[in-house]
């Protein structure tokens, strides 16, 4: 006996009217979303703006609402499977449900994950529901902001964001389009000195700028103190100095850093804290699947637990 035919599904999160209606049918509009078969577009909360049903019909896309949490259920999901017949998913999430509740049908695999957030109104959900945010988008490829019109503090909004999710892309639009917000401006540290000396502010800045511009730190050399962590999956001569971190909230705590090699790595105690100096290379590491920065350590050496050691991202 043959098992189901997997199906693909795009998750799009976010708050109410928060673009998601918009992105899903400017997507449904282009020319490379367009498949044989049917798309089943489940729309799990109803906004303002209403979808375009000539422009669903055209591109063969039925659209089903669930509009209650407890029947979001992998048997809900398959019953409208059975009844649509779909070759692919598109999920308009409810922007007050939490994302890691979800619960899928064995056959449905999860190809991509979208947030949309009005950049006007992201500070209020930020202070007020942060925790909900960050699961909003903790795993999602792609953020968009849209609705930046004279906004001046886009910068902490990327960096809010990367700390929570430093491997997403991060897109902000106004009413002409994309534009650019780099956090380069406001780092605080010289990424020009012969040693960048990296304090806490210093360190979770860096590591939300290095994931998003590796080669400007290709062959720079830093200084930080950082607490050993020895992963089963690395040689005995690399080990990993990094910093624990909040990235939204006292519950939410992460371990930030990168691999490291040094020759006295397996005598090192493992959660001691050391002071590092060291020089970034950007190649390919196994850890990382691909390219990411490794540390060739110039000095380690053992030091005492930093005053604040754990580094508060809201204070970045």
């Amino acid at each position: 006996m043959f098992g189901k035919r997997t199906i693909p599904v795009y998750m799009i999160n976010g708050f109410l009217e928060s673009g998601k209606t918009e992105f899903i049918q400017y997507t449904i509009r282009q020319p490379y979303f367009k498949i044989n078969g049917k798309t089943l577009l489940i729309v799990c909360e109803e906004g303002e703006q209403e979808y375009d049903q000539n422009l669903l019909k055209k591109n063969m896309t039925v659209m089903e609402l669930i509009e209650d949490e407890e029947d979001f259920t992998p048997d809900s999901l398959s019953y409208l499977e059975k009844k649509v017949n779909p070759e692919r998913v598109i999920i308009e999430f409810n922007g007050m449900w939490n994302p890691k509740n979800i619960e899928l049908p064995s056959n449905w695999r999860l190809e991509q994950q979208i947030t949309t957030i009005d950049a006007s109104t992201f500070p209020t959900f930020y202070t007020n529901m942060k925790s909900l945010v960050a699961e909003h988008v903790r795993r999602s490829e792609l953020i968009i902001f849209n609705r930046c019109d004279n906004l001046n503090d886009l910068a902490s909004y990327k960096r809010n964001v990367k700390a929570v999710n430093a491997a997403a892309e991060i897109v902000f639009e106004d009413s002409e389009g994309e534009i650019n917000v780099s956090l380069a401006e406001e780092l605080p540290y010289d990424i020009n000195a012969d040693v960048i000396e990296l304090d806490n502010a210093g360190y979770g800045s860096w590591y939300i700028d290095i994931m998003d511009n590796m080669e400007r730190y290709d062959g720079k050399t830093i200084e930080y103190v950082g607490m050993v962590a020895k992963p089963m999956d690395m040689s005995e001569d690399f080990f990993v100095p990094g910093r624990m971190a909040m990235t939204c909230c006292a519950q939410d705590m992460a371990f930030l850093g990168f691999a490291c090699k040094w020759k006295g790595a397996k005598d090192l105690p493992e959660k001691a804290f050391v002071k590092v100096n060291a020089t970034i290379h950007i190649e390919s590491f196994h850890a990382y699947q691909g390219l990411g920065p490794v540390l060739y350590a110039n000095s380690v050496q053992i030091c005492k637990e930093p005053k604040e050691p754990v580094i508060d991202f809201s204070q970045i």
